[in-house]
């Protein structure tokens, strides 16, 4: 159910993150569904980059975008599973302030209907740094649709109420208030 207040929507600067050892950007229909996603919305592409799994490149591109005061919000799909290589979650954790326990479990709720029980092997996660929100979704398609559309569309709309991440975000407008 989304809950809209009359007030101006304030797009964001989002940049997109795909972790593979096998895409390019041809090829990922995971970054792009994103991209696609964002643009639609009204908000805008800071920049879209794709990185091979090694934990200290994402780590590196994340904290780069962390500081960057224009980069309000990081998508990041791909590196989330359990297989050796998979180190997104271990890469960005560490930078974060505060991490969003709600994004994670909410997320692997609305997956159930889509992948049942598979949903317990998600790491999704998110969290803010530095005045801008990290998340990190697995590499599929359909998980980052189920993301967008279930989660992130809502919650990255300052006219979202009761309450969006819009107004945690560095250079962004302070929300009204709930009254």
């Amino acid at each position: 159910m989304s809950h809209k207040a009359e007030a101006v929507f304030v797009p964001l600067n989002i940049a997109v993150l795909t972790v593979s050892d096998t895409r390019n950007l041809e090829t990922d229909t995971s970054g792009q569904l994103f991209v696609d996603r964002l643009t639609a919305a009204g908000h805008n592409l800071a920049a879209r980059v794709l990185l091979k799994d090694d934990l200290y490149k994402i780590r590196a591109q994340v904290a780069t975008w962390i500081a960057d005061d224009l980069v309000q919000v990081v998508l990041i799909t791909g590196g989330t599973g359990f297989t050796g290589r998979d180190s997104t979650p271990e890469a960005v954790a560490c930078l974060l302030d505060k991490q969003v326990d709600g994004f994670g479990e909410y997320f692997r709720q609305i997956s159930v209907r889509d992948i049942g029980t598979s949903t317990m092997q998600s790491r999704a996660l998110a969290g803010l740094a530095n005045g801008t929100l990290v998340c990190c979704l697995p590499g599929s398609t359909n998980a980052c649709r189920t993301a967008w559309d279930g989660i992130l569309a809502e919650q990255l709309d300052n006219r979202h109420r009761p309450c969006n991440f819009v107004p945690h975000l560095t250079q962004a407008n302070a929300c009204e208030s709930r009254g």
